[in-house]
């Protein structure tokens, strides 16, 4: 089978989690299938600026065919979406957010189109924006769409509901996700799977390379992600400061990832940016717990990696999909606010055990649930149907 993979970004500099699902599901899909990934020139989320070329690349034995954005997103952007979500407006203008947005490639709809019949199936990731919004359509009827979705406001506008009803499948991240997108779209009629990803964490690991490299020799909790306020990371670096006035010591904040908003300048946080995979799985390795301050999460694949790596996680409750990570794997624990953070935080940090207990649940638990055999083969069969016309 001739499968295409659409998808806004795709890259090894590209770390975003839709985007890095996507990667990992089409290196371990490539030995079964005929695999082209149909993308943008774009790197960066927030711009869309063109950085790779226009063209055919290739990507660990991967076809990566691209195409260019033709306009960046908007500088009014966030007032746009402030607007949008906060006042009554037409469907003309939810599409000129969606084209605010971007990436904006017309080049790529138009493949999509010239092509339709070259491909046995395409596989879509990520809802929100134009290529899947606009593109999934153009080849509804051999279509499967990955939403990455969770419970926030762009969801709810009126753009996207044709599009969730269009696929022959749907891919979903977590039981959450499938329940929430059901109950919104009345979907159930749509054939679909929880699927989630394999997690592959290395099997050597060494915990004071990282904090040799790194200059931290103190006792660490540990962000991993883009250090932006759309993850909470303002409200999580509020947190441990108010933390740190109450429970002195030797305690530091570590952040691993592009820093989007200012940093305090303080000796017990740490910026490291950008690392590669070796340095971030010794920086979980070596951390007290694992830090996820997001409230909007459709799967998070550093904390299934952190489980896996017998980490135990603090996360923010607002997000479902979070919260039954917790009560399923009994690894982890959740707050909604600060009166909750810190006698969590406290908690595990003055208790060895409990971490260790809760770092085998974590364990268990991803071995139980997020391997790459059975991902693989829940996507074979979802595009064996799809393929064979079995729901015609």
């Amino acid at each position: 089978m001739h499968i295409a993979f659409v998808v806004q970004r795709y890259g090894l500099k590209v770390s975003g989690g839709a985007e890095l699902l996507c990667r990992q599901v089409v290196e371990h899909l490539a030995p079964e299938f005929e695999i082209e990934v149909l993308t943008t020139c774009a790197q960066d989320y927030v711009t869309w600026e063109n950085v790779y070329p226009t063209g055919l690349d290739m990507i660990n034995g991967i076809p990566v065919r691209r195409f260019p954005t033709v306009r960046t997103r908007e500088k009014d952007f966030g007032a746009r979406s402030a607007w949008i979500f906060s006042h009554l407006h037409t469907l003309q203008d939810e599409m000129e957010w969606l084209y605010a947005q971007g990436p904006v490639s017309p080049d790529l709809l138009r493949y999509l189109v010239e092509h339709h019949l070259d491909y046995d199936a395409f596989v879509f990731f990520t809802y929100i924006y134009y290529p899947t919004a606009l593109g999934l359509r153009l080849v509804a009827d051999r279509a499967l769409l990955v939403p990455t979705a969770h419970d926030e406001l762009p969801i709810y506008l009126n753009v996207y509901k044709a599009m969730f009803h269009a696929p022959r499948a749907i891919i979903y991240n977590t039981i959450e996700e499938r329940q929430f997108l059901q109950d919104l779209f009345d979907i159930e009629h749509i054939p679909g799977q929880v699927t989630g990803v394999g997690v592959d964490v290395p099997e050597r690991l060494d915990a004071q390379l990282f904090r040799r490299r790194y200059n931290i020799d103190s006792p660490y909790v540990l962000y991993v992600g883009r250090i932006s306020p759309s993850k909470s990371c303002d409200t999580l670096i509020d947190y441990f400061i108010r933390y740190k006035a109450v429970h002195p010591g030797s305690l530091t904040l570590v952040l691993v990832g592009r820093a989007e908003i200012p940093i305090p300048k303080r000796p017990d946080i740490v910026a490291v940016g950008f690392v590669p995979d070796e340095d971030k799985f010794n920086a979980i390795a070596g951390a007290e717990l694992f830090l996820l301050p997001s409230k909007f999460e459709s799967l998070s694949i550093v904390f299934l990696e952190s489980l896996a790596m017998g980490t135990p996680v603090l996360c923010d409750g607002a997000s479902a999909i979070l919260r039954g990570h917790c009560r399923r794997s009994n690894a982890a624990l959740y707050y909604h606010n600060y009166p909750e953070f810190e006698p969590s935080l406290e908690l595990l940090l003055k208790n060895p055990h409990l971490r260790q207990s809760l770092g085998c649940n974590g364990k268990q638990y991803v071995e139980q649930f997020y391997t790459w055999d059975q991902v693989v083969k829940k996507y074979r069969r979802l595009l064996t149907e799809v393929t064979e016309n079995h729901w015609w």
